[in-house]
């Protein structure tokens, strides 16, 4: 899988958790938001905290 590929998925799973907007997030900010959401942080909050 190439770069490109593997952060449309990260992209396409961000969405599905609720984290809206995401275009703009890093691969390392993704991450870090999915693993919140994950661990039950808002998904927005999640966003505004992987952001920073």
């Amino acid at each position: 899988m190439t770069n490109r590929e593997k952060l449309h998925d990260l992209r396409q799973q961000a969405h599905n958790k609720g984290i809206e907007g995401n275009s703009k997030m890093t691969e390392g900010q993704l991450r870090d938001a999915i693993k919140k959401v994950d661990k039950g942080t808002d998904p927005m909050a999640a966003k505004q905290q992987a952001k920073r």
